[in-house]
């Protein structure tokens, strides 16, 4: 897979802005950068995380209560800090704020919890075509994904509910993305679509059911062209 931006997105769902926005703003001090309206009643407030878009997506009706996904914490390297500082934010996500450079993170990081260790690292390696830097460890482009066997790992992740729900790689030719992750046994979730003059986007599943967007953005490539 070609990334178009050299760096990952990761989502996140809410029912309660104002604490969640003083949380990411303020106490974890990632820039507000500007606000999506994605459909009526969800709005995604999208935060520039060192490259990284963080998008905390509120949902005016209620989310429901299902359990979390493989996606556990954010991992953000913070120049002139001495030590790992870990945070929860009002919806009780994590977020890690760590020197830059330690366990690899020198943007930021992802990690998820799996069920299966070997068959997410054949699905991020062979699936997605990423670079395995350490064991379990995926660079793409600057940012990190960290995969870890977890017993509580969910079996069947779902989209719909609160917290971190996915991740968003960018790409130059969506449809041509989708088909190779599809080839190579990813799980479509959503086919390629087209989304006004914004994006064209599509979705896939790992192993365990958790949902990865593919992205052709047109602010980043210029054109929604399918092909």
């Amino acid at each position: 897979m070609e990334l178009a931006k050299p760096r990952v997105d990761i989502g996140l769902s809410t029912n309660d802005l104002e604490p969640m926005l003083a949380f990411w703003q303020g106490e974890a001090s990632i820039p507000f950068d500007h606000l999506l309206r994605i459909r009526r009643g969800q709005d995604q407030h999208r935060h520039d995380a060192l490259g990284s878009v963080l998008k905390i997506n509120h949902h005016a009706d209620p989310l429901p209560d299902a359990a979390p996904s493989g996606y556990r914490e954010l991992i953000v390297a913070r120049p002139g800090l001495a030590a790992p500082r870990t945070l929860t934010d009002p919806d009780g996500n994590r977020v890690t704020l760590v020197p830059p450079g330690l366990g690899g993170v020198t943007q930021i990081g992802v990690r998820l919890a799996v069920r299966d260790l070997a068959a997410h690292c054949k699905f991020y390696r062979e699936g997605l075509g990423l670079t395995e830097e350490a064991p379990g460890a995926f660079r793409a482009g600057e940012t990190l994904l960290i995969l870890e066997q977890s017993p509580d790992a969910p079996s069947d992740a779902g989209m719909a509910g609160k917290g971190w729900r996915y991740i968003t790689f960018q790409v130059f030719k969506v449809d041509e993305a989708h088909a190779a992750i599809l080839a190579k046994g990813g799980r479509e979730a959503m086919p390629p679509t087209t989304l006004g003059t914004t994006a064209r986007i599509s979705m896939v599943r790992d192993p365990d059911g958790n949902w990865i967007e593919i992205s052709q953005r047109a602010s980043i490539v210029g054109s929604l062209a399918a092909h």
